[in-house]
């Protein structure tokens, strides 16, 4: 898996990346919220093993997710732990943890 140089790269490859499988019973809006000189706001709604990817923000996130831009693209190539950067506050999460942690399957995140 190549690693991703920018934001955009990263949810584009996000619908090649999810799997229904890990998605199973999951009925939620992910919201990410991504800050500083790449800042960037997408959601995506996963209901049904299905996902939808959209730029901007939903109107009622089940779960949001915060961080800069630089340290999300670290995650997500897996330079940065999840864990240790939520530990380290650099990704907070508003709403379920529980969902925040299946994102890391659905995806094959870090």
């Amino acid at each position: 898996m190549e690693k991703a140089t920018s934001i955009q790269q990263v949810f584009d490859a996000m619908p090649s990346r999810f799997n229904a499988n890990a998605a199973s019973g999951v009925d939620a809006i992910f919201q990410f919220d991504l800050t500083g000189d790449n800042a960037a706001k997408y959601w995506v709604k996963i209901a049904n093993q299905q996902m939808e990817l959209h730029e901007g923000e939903a109107s009622s996130p089940t779960i949001t997710v915060i961080s800069s831009a630089d340290d999300y693209l670290k995650m997500v190539n897996g330079e940065l732990s999840a864990m240790s950067a939520f530990m380290a506050g650099k990704i907070k999460v508003k709403g379920n943890m529980g969902l925040a942690m299946k994102l890391q399957s659905i995806f094959g995140l870090g």
